[in-house]
């Protein structure tokens, strides 16, 4: 039995396409209030989401931004706010991709990547953005056990 794509872009198209109007007003919220946790979470959701349904559908340029948007976000989240208007102004420029990326995909246009530059910019506040040249080939086995929820290690006074 072969998979209704039809019906399942229609249904990306339009749960994306109110994600990214939440995403649009937390925006604008941020603006008002850089450290506005609701709105912060509000856009760490929402490209969550969004990432998650172009993933399964194979839209993998959205899938890429919005991860990395998401990956921003978790930053955001973990200092409470947002460093500055040139980082909300970055947040502004991966809504309006994301916007023209479902925009694409509602015209039934091949799907471009974003601008390095952007993916590049969005990774710089997160760990992301780290090299990976020279990682372990499983990060947690470099964690501490605390880091990966084990038992902190014991220490001799």
């Amino acid at each position: 039995m072969a998979l209704d794509m039809a019906k399942y872009r229609r249904i990306f198209l339009e749960e994306a396409t109110d994600h990214l109007a939440e995403i649009s007003r937390a925006l604008l919220d941020l603006e008002k209030e850089m450290g506005n946790v609701e709105a912060i979470d509000t856009i760490f959701r929402m490209a969550h989401s969004i990432k998650s349904m172009a993933a399964s559908l194979g839209y993998d340029p959205v899938s890429d931004l919005s991860h990395r948007l998401e990956d921003r976000m978790e930053g955001v989240r973990a200092s409470g706010r947002v460093r500055d208007p040139e980082e909300l102004s970055l947040l502004f420029r991966g809504l309006e991709t994301l916007e023209a990326m479902v925009e694409s995909v509602a015209n039934e246009q091949a799907l471009e990547p974003a601008d390095d530059g952007l993916l590049s910019e969005l990774a710089a506040g997160t760990d992301v953005a780290v090299s990976l040249e020279g990682a372990p080939a499983d990060p947690l086995a470099a964690a501490s056990p605390e880091a990966v929820g084990g038992e902190p290690k014991k220490v001799r006074s």
